[in-house]
């Protein structure tokens, strides 16, 4: 679990390039265009062992200028209310902008930490030009590259010393969120589960704006429902509603145990989704698939179901231990059966193994395949262990660690899985010097 921070700033200035860089991945669109991007991107990113999520805020597309600016300070306002630290962009290359100092204007009067990022700079003279930036009165900025990653470290050492320390919290009762695209049945699913409307719930999307906590304590089952607002890909609701909704959504993925991931049968399993997926994933959380909406699918045959379900997960190779299950929350249909799964999920999670049954489990079958040789050098792993942590994680001791690849490790992963049942969790595995 770890802090949100916001990257601000007007559109064109490199903010969606820095995003990929800290993610590690391009998964931002970058164009030379300004207002590319128009919907909120979101990852997770660490740096001296600190984990935190970053927000792309993105850019709007240009209406007029009067617009644009008051848009423009309606995403930094929220920005400010959700995260614990801001990330301010600015362009070297154009210098002090009149919208910069409107933003700056805002980010003078927040009590939080603002991190003043010059970007473009990629020589001496550029630095030098960087000072005017002083005048917009937030004091010390810090210089950088968002393109070849120069200046990168100094920027971050800088920022995860601010955050917050977020620990793990032991909560008394397990944490559910139900997470998924806006209109997918959510706040209908936790309504048919605990008997009343609690939430609202309207045929138009984005109703929910908030993450909500419901204690459910039914049929022996004790834990705590958290409705989310919908994270969606392009904005059909207004912006600031948008961005709102995406970054309480985030949060509440970060503090759950379980992710309930309901998607819409009729729309499917497509790329929002599965971006939301890969985050809970990231997070270490317990995820359990609904496939809302079933009663409304056209031309079911015998073998729909399991096409269905071999789509989903070809889209989230290699993590496809998975639960997936098939509902209606208009019908009631197996709604009761989801939480059962989620309730398995959360206990899998919290699954400890004794290490010397780990051992005489383990052991045998990495004496029957072992690691291929590398470099003419043999590995010899002699002992495993699952690690103390709150999800579950596995050292495998041995003598050239460096020399395991990825394929023996998800070798590994799977030997756990076929002895273990650790459905609906992600694993991770670790080599280490013996």
């Amino acid at each position: 679990m770890g802090a949100i921070v916001a990257i601000v700033g007007r559109p064109n200035v490199g903010k969606s390039t820095f995003f990929n860089r800290l993610i590690q991945r391009r998964e931002a669109i970058v164009d030379a265009v300004s207002g590319v991007t128009r919907d909120r991107h979101y990852g997770k990113s660490d740096w001296n062992g600190k984990e935190f999520s970053i927000i792309d805020t993105g850019g709007y597309v240009v209406g007029s200028d009067d617009v644009f600016e008051k848009e423009i300070d309606r995403q930094v306002e929220l920005a400010i209310e959700e995260a614990d630290a801001i990330i301010f962009m600015v362009d070297v290359e154009t210098g002090v902008t009149g919208m910069d100092e409107d933003v700056a204007k805002l980010l003078r009067r927040v009590k939080k930490p603002v991190f003043l990022a010059v970007n473009k700079v990629d020589n001496a003279k550029r630095a030098e030009d960087a000072v005017e930036f002083y005048s917009l009165g937030l004091g010390e900025f810090y210089t950088l590259s968002s393109i070849n990653g120069g200046g990168t470290g100094e920027l971050l050492d800088a920022l995860v010393d601010k955050l917050p320390d977020v620990e793990e919290v032991e909560s008394e009762l397990p944490r559910f969120a139900v997470v998924g695209r806006p209109n997918a049945g959510k706040s209908s699913f936790i309504n048919a589960l605990i008997g009343e409307d609690r939430y609202i719930v309207t045929d138009i999307a984005g109703t929910t704006r908030d993450s909500i906590d419901t204690k459910y304590n039914r049929f022996g089952f004790e834990f705590n429902l958290v409705d989310t607002a919908g994270i969606r890909r392009k904005a059909k609701v207004k912006e600031d509603l948008e961005f709102y909704s995406v970054m309480r959504s985030v949060r509440a993925i970060e503090h759950c145990d379980v992710c309930i991931l309901m998607l819409d049968a009729t729309r499917g399993f497509d790329g929002q989704v599965e971006n939301i997926f890969w985050l809970a994933q990231r997070n270490h959380k317990g995820i359990v698939i609904l496939v809302n909406k079933w009663d409304l699918v056209d031309d079911k045959e015998t073998n729909t179901i399991k096409h269905y379900t071999q789509k989903i997960k070809k889209a989230i190779e290699p993590f496809t231990d998975v639960p997936i299950l098939f509902v209606s929350v208009l019908t009631k249909q197996r709604i009761f059966k989801a939480i059962e799964t989620a309730v398995e999920v959360y206990n899998n999670r919290n699954k400890k193994i004794i290490t010397r049954k780990f051992n005489e489990t383990m052991l045998p079958i990495i004496e029957n395949y072992p690691p291929p040789a590398y470099k003419g050098k043999f590995v010899k792993i002699k002992f495993c262990t699952q690690l103390p942590t709150p999800y579950p994680q596995f050292a495998f001791f041995c003598n050239l660690p460096q020399y395991v690849r990825e394929p023996y490790k998800r070798y590994l992963e799977n030997k756990i899985r076929e002895e273990y049942d650790f459905s609906g969790v992600p694993i991770t595995v670790f080599m280490r010097k013996k």
